[in-house]
């Protein structure tokens, strides 16, 4: 017998029950049901509650059957709520005394008709066993909801990593650790917003559909929008609103949302991902270095309570202040090549150049052409060789002109701009720049992408010029940031893979039919009417 043929015995076993549900009177799919507590709660209100003791209250909780062991005329179920976990003890004399007159056999019907994955309400007291669980001591019972399908084994889960994804609700449901990502995703988000909030920024909203990708060099996703007959984009970055309404008069604004890049997936980069962006009048990257150092700490400890964060074997001390070092300065301590005189035009010479290609070559710096900019030269230098070794928190300044078309030359270092990026755990974290308000310079920028664009550069953009038209009327000196919020969410909840962070990351289509979990032999016998049956 197949697992597939298996699981649609099961289905039909459920289904029956059911049917037998209704035909006693009953609705095996509840309109409602109000609980007076939850199982976190209960555990802590009565902690010490001594074995064997009763306490005479009410209680109305709800959730999901995770167990049950049944022993003639007397049961032990496990009952989930989105808070944790909470016994009940189920005793048929007691059953029967309170619910003889809606179903003179209520407890032979909760041992037949009831199954691990089926939502349940109940009533009772509070009594912890002998054994020292608390329980709560079950009074009535209604079935809210009949599961039709059954729950992963106990002892093995859901393992499967790419089942864990497609059907992250039963994820949810037999993997606690999956719950507790997401909750302290929500409380991330929560303190980010909180911190800009109470700081006077306003959180405006920006379009999604675009008919012009900008604000990054990324490759966009296009739609089409039927009655207007218009290819638009999905918006690769929210930057160019943003600073459209810094033109029009607001000072500080942040919007925090999806954005979409048509690139590659891996445990760092889904095509689909979650950012925000902030904004500050008359301020520059220094600001929104001071801003970011800021945001984090609070936000990481309000969140772990700690600012020594484990991940995968290290401890990120995110303990201010964090490392401040140039890109020119961490690829010559790193590498022992100086870029500064290239940038500065110092170093004209045939040999000077084909001496730094063969440092390049020699540290495996790859795809070197012999024609690039020292520029893209120095960055792509520092990606290879450097970006690994950042596992403290480290702020990275000054990046070359070539790669950063939307913020502003360096007050003092030619051929570098005012920009930095956080890294921390080896990877990026945060992006910011003292922004370009030059309109003339901009669109010099803009030009050298399109051009990159028209020779078959699928990640650079054409000109904007409704954004340069805006400039045109003036934008404030601006400080920029953008923060990326599930690599974040990654290190502040020790996850190594983007797709633990992300509710439904996107995955390829499955090529054929699956089942929705592994089923023990366990589950099978319980299934059939077995005394016993567990997850």
């Amino acid at each position: 017998m197949s697992e597939h043929d298996t699981l649609a015995e099961i289905r039909a076993t459920r289904l029956d029950k059911a049917e037998k549900v209704r035909q006693a009177g009953g609705n095996p799919y509840t309109y409602r049901w109000q609980p007076t507590h939850h199982a976190a709660q209960l555990q802590a209100d009565y902690a010490d509650l001594e074995p064997g003791a009763e306490v005479d209250v009410e209680v109305r909780a709800a959730g999901r059957i995770m167990a049950r062991r049944v022993f003639g005329k007397l049961a032990f179920f496990t009952l989930q709520d989105e808070t944790g976990t909470i016994q009940l003890y189920l005793e048929k004399a007691r059953i029967q005394a309170q619910m003889a007159r809606q179903d003179a056999d209520a407890f032979d019907h909760l041992k037949q008709w009831i199954d691990t994955g089926d939502i349940l309400g109940v009533t009772g007291t509070l009594k912890r066993t002998d054994k020292g669980e608390l329980s709560i001591y079950v009074q009535e019972y209604t079935l809210l909801t009949k599961a039709l399908l059954p729950l992963p084994d106990k002892w093995h889960g859901l393992t499967d990593v790419e089942k864990r994804y497609r059907q992250r609700y039963v994820d949810l449901i037999v993997n606690p650790g999956a719950r507790d990502i997401f909750r302290r995703r929500a409380l991330i988000i929560q303190g980010i917003r909180r911190y800009l909030d109470e700081r006077g920024f306003l959180e405006l909203e920006t379009p999604v559909l675009q008919p012009q990708a900008g604000g990054a060099e990324a490759r966009p996703f296009i739609t089409h929008h039927n009655s207007l007959d218009l290819d638009l984009y999905l918006r690769i970055a929210t930057e160019l609103h943003l600073k459209r309404l810094v033109v029009g008069g607001f000072e500080r604004v942040y919007e925090l949302g999806r954005i979409f890049r048509n690139e590659g997936v891996s445990t760092r980069h889904n095509p689909e991902f979650t950012s925000i962006e902030v904004y500050q009048a008359y301020a520059d990257y220094s600001d929104m270095m001071a801003l970011t150092e800021a945001l984090v700490t609070q936000v990481t400890q309000q969140v772990l309570g700690t600012l020594q964060v484990p991940y995968q074997g290290e401890v990120l001390d995110f303990t201010p202040p964090w490392r401040r070092v140039t890109m020119l300065e961490l690829v010559r301590e790193q590498t022992g090549i100086d870029f500064e005189p290239f940038l500065a035009g110092q170093s004209t010479q045939g040999f000077q150049w084909l001496n730094l290609y063969g440092q390049m070559e020699a540290r495996g710096v790859p795809d070197l052409k012999g024609h690039e900019p020292a520029g893209e030269l120095l960055a792509r230098t520092f990606e290879h060789c450097c970006e690994a070794s950042l596992i403290q928190p480290t702020f990275v300044l000054d990046f070359p002109v070539e790669i950063s078309p939307l913020a502003k030359p360096h007050r003092g270092r030619p051929g570098l701009v005012e920009r930095f990026e956080l890294y921390a755990a080896g990877r990026e974290l945060a992006n910011s720049f003292s922004e370009l308000t030059d309109p003339v310079d901009q669109r010099q920028r803009f030009e050298a992408q399109a051009a990159r664009k028209a020779a078959g550069d699928e990640e650079a953009h054409s000109v904007d010029e409704d954004f340069l038209t805006a400039l045109e009327y003036g934008m404030p000196p601006t400080g920029g940031l953008g923060i990326g919020i599930d690599r974040l969410v990654m290190l502040l909840t020790d996850s190594a893979s983007i797709r633990e962070v992300i509710p439904f990351p996107l995955l390829r289509p499955e090529l054929k039919d699956s089942s929705v979990a592994e089923v023990s032999d366990g589950q099978r016998e319980g299934e059939a009417g077995g005394e016993m049956t567990s997850i």
